[in-house]
């Protein structure tokens, strides 16, 4: 899947901000923390996507059909 090395990406580089922003001297514990926590919202979110569409991956739904949820629709005629 194209997604999955898209996210494996975007998790490297949220990775590398966290980092980067843990090793700079020159900003306070305060800054820091405000710089940190989107980052780490932002990378909380990505595992959570990469963790479902791995599930998925290893069990594709069963049905080919895609949604039913049109099949419960009463006809417009």
């Amino acid at each position: 899947m194209v997604s999955l090395t898209h996210l494996e990406a975007a998790l490297a580089a949220v990775d590398a901000e966290v980092k980067a922003l843990l090793y700079n001297q020159s900003l306070s514990l305060n800054e820091k923390d405000e710089k940190m926590l989107p980052l780490l919202r932002e990378s909380k979110v990505l595992k959570q996507a990469y963790e479902d569409l791995c599930y998925l991956k290893a069990n594709p739904p069963s049905s080919t059909t895609g949604c039913k949820a049109g099949q419960y629709r009463e006809s417009e005629k």
